[in-house]
């Protein structure tokens, strides 16, 4: 699997999302929207909105939070496969 966040380092989702992936031990590419040269707008571009972070799992844009609520733990647990979810 390729899995690659966008995120930035102010953003507390981020740093939870990325959390969660390095206790599953799920290996990821960490793009800075900040430090990578139009990496922001390729969010935008990709998923109509400016929200981070955000996962690309095979090609596949997906937000791993909700606003308001959070990260989603259970849906992305099931989305990586990753067994025995105990969150």
């Amino acid at each position: 699997m390729q899995l690659t966040v966008y995120s930035a380092p102010w953003c507390p989702d981020c740093r939870e999302a990325k959390r969660f992936l390095d206790q599953h031990k799920l290996p990821y590419t960490d793009i800075n929207i900040e430090a990578t040269p139009g990496a922001a707008d390729e969010v935008v571009r990709q998923t109509g909105k400016r929200a981070i972070p955000q996962f690309v799992i095979d090609g596949e844009w997906v937000q791993p939070y909700r606003p308001g609520e959070g990260f989603l733990y259970d849906e992305m647990a099931k989305r990586l496969e990753i067994e025995g979810l105990n969150d």
